[in-house]
């Protein structure tokens, strides 16, 4: 199996700023304010109008999936072995690529959760306080379905099986600085893969890395991919 890492190098090359970024959608906003349960707990109308932006930034007509995801769709309709995505991103350029395999480890932009029953649906418009849950019916308990700060990242145990059937570990557009994703080079050690890097520049764990390839995503992505396909 390969199994893929995503972060948010890739989106960035589509017109996604990342929450470092100046002058992105990130930068007059605290993250214990819009990225925390505590957040949410205080203030949901600035939690869930900050979302909204970013709902509807998602939608702009120049935000589209740039050649490395392309590039990753290929791989997994070509390839001769299963290829899985799993990406940090909460955005939804893979799945508008093609990618079929994914798991979003940190929840989708375009979801929503109940914070009353747990129940995920597909919500792509703004949501509100009056907003009422389709299952339950409950009214106000709405959320993003975004994992925040402080909070466990989803699909774990899928994550951790596939790690064990892995035989090429991919890291692409990640900084290296948020577990337990910086850790997973660990895991596919562990059972025996490969590790690559393909980053803008080195990461802080690059040093894991059995090797490591720099550039755009845009162009070192397809240019590897090419490479497995041909191999």
């Amino acid at each position: 199996m390969i199994i893929i890492l995503t972060g948010a190098g890739i989106s960035q090359e589509s017109g996604i700023s990342t929450f470092r970024d100046a002058g992105g959608l990130w930068e007059n906003e605290r993250i214990e304010d819009v990225g925390t349960p505590g957040g949410f707990a205080r203030d949901p109308d600035k939690v869930l109008d900050f979302y909204n932006r970013l709902r509807r930034n998602l939608k702009s007509p120049e935000i589209t999936p740039n050649p490395a995801h392309h590039a990753l769709a290929r791989l997994e309709k070509e390839s001769r072995e299963q290829v899985l995505v799993i990406t940090q991103n909460i955005d939804n350029l893979h799945e508008r690529a093609g990618t079929k395999n994914l798991l979003h480890m940190h929840g989708e932009l375009y979801k929503a959760r109940c914070n009353a029953c747990g129940t995920v649906t597909q919500w792509e418009t703004d949501m509100s306080r009056q907003d009422v849950c389709e299952k339950c019916g409950t009214a106000g308990r709405l959320r993003p379905h975004i994992v925040w700060f402080e909070e466990m990242p989803l699909y774990m145990d899928e994550i951790w099986r596939a790690f064990s059937k892995c035989r090429l570990f991919v890291s692409i557009g990640t900084s290296g600085h948020v577990h337990p994703a910086a850790g997973f080079v660990k895991l596919a050690q562990q059972a025996g893969a490969r590790t690559l890097e393909l980053n803008l520049e080195r990461s802080l764990g690059a040093w894991f890395f059995h090797d490591g390839r720099y550039g755009k995503a845009g162009k070192v992505v397809p240019a590897w991919v090419e490479e497995i396909l041909a191999g």
